[in-house]
């Protein structure tokens, strides 16, 4: 049987998932005006980051693991599933270590998972179609990927000072 603060955890967890599931199909709407595959401001990985501040880090995990099975169920491409796994993935993973050195500078930290999470889906670019060519994309996707990663560090940093106030009233 559960304890109820980890009911509550389960729960707030679920709620992150959609969270990020939103920002994630709300971003694929919004056209930006960089034409280039891959580019994207990042929102829901946001999403992630405040977890791994709030929660625990296999928290974030889980949530990560959610909302890509379920935005690759709503977005119906396969392949989408394939790199945002891998990015996801190697970024979540990344963004635990630094963050248990590194708590107070979130917007490090995401930084660095912003440019974990394009090489992530540059080595599953990379494997499905089997050159390394692709690696001559790495400097222009950083490039737009270190602002992205900041702005989200800072405004994950503004919300778990937020979200502490009302966790801890509730």
């Amino acid at each position: 049987m559960q304890t109820q603060s980890t009911l509550r955890r389960n729960i707030r967890c679920g709620l992150y998932a959609c969270m990020a599931l939103t920002l994630f199909l709300v971003e694929a709407q919004i056209p930006l005006p960089v034409p280039l595959p891959g580019v994207k401001l990042g929102l829901a990985n946001a999403v992630t980051l405040l977890v791994m501040e709030l929660e625990r880090p296999r928290d974030a995990l889980a949530v990560l693991l959610v909302r890509i099975m379920l935005s690759g169920l709503f977005c119906g491409q396969p392949v989408m599933l394939l790199y945002s796994l891998c990015g996801g993935l190697l970024s979540s993973c990344g963004m635990a270590l630094l963050h248990r050195v590194l708590s107070r500078n979130l917007w490090f930290v995401s930084m660095v998972g912003s440019i974990l999470h394009i090489v992530g889906q540059l080595v599953m670019a990379a494997l499905l179609m089997g050159t390394t060519l692709v690696a001559n994309y790495f400097p222009i996707l950083v490039l737009f990927a270190v602002p992205a990663g900041v702005f989200n560090g800072w405004a994950v940093t503004y919300v778990a000072g937020h979200a502490r106030k009302l966790l801890s009233n509730g």
